[in-house]
């Protein structure tokens, strides 16, 4: 598996298939479980028809933390086998976690080593660490 990165504007908008939003409220990590999985997961989601990469970022956020109030950036565009935006959310509220395929999200201190995609969640979390360190 090799991810790449690319800068913001440097995919077309029209390849952007997902979002992912890594996420902290209070200084901690912010991730869901699937109901159907006993790991941990970065929220994110595919783009829906006609929806902006940052639209699908917050809807996403919402339906998979039930996140309320955020401050949302974006990161870099990567790629797999398709092209998906990064973004770094810090939450400062949550609303009741929408019913959807989210059993729960917890709030961890550093990134537990049970993930659902773990080499991939770990490298996103890994940009994001090193982009806003960078830009402080």
């Amino acid at each position: 598996m090799e991810v790449k990165f690319y800068g913001n504007d440097e995919i077309e908008d029209s390849l952007l298939f997902a979002a992912v939003i890594v996420s902290k409220f209070k200084g901690k990590w912010v991730l869901c479980k699937h109901k159907d999985r006993d790991t941990w997961e970065v929220p994110g989601g595919h783009r829906e028809e006609n929806e902006s990469i940052l639209d699908t970022a917050k809807r996403e956020l919402f339906e998979e933390t039930g996140a309320k109030n955020f401050d949302i950036i974006p990161i870099c565009t990567y790629s797999l086998s398709r092209y998906a935006m990064l973004f770094y959310a810090e939450i400062t509220e949550f609303d009741n976690l929408p019913d959807s395929e989210i059993e729960r999200i917890e709030f961890f201190s550093e990134i537990p080593s049970n993930l659902t995609y773990p080499l991939l969640h770990l490298e996103l979390v890994n940009k994001v660490i090193s982009t806003l360190v960078v830009n402080k």
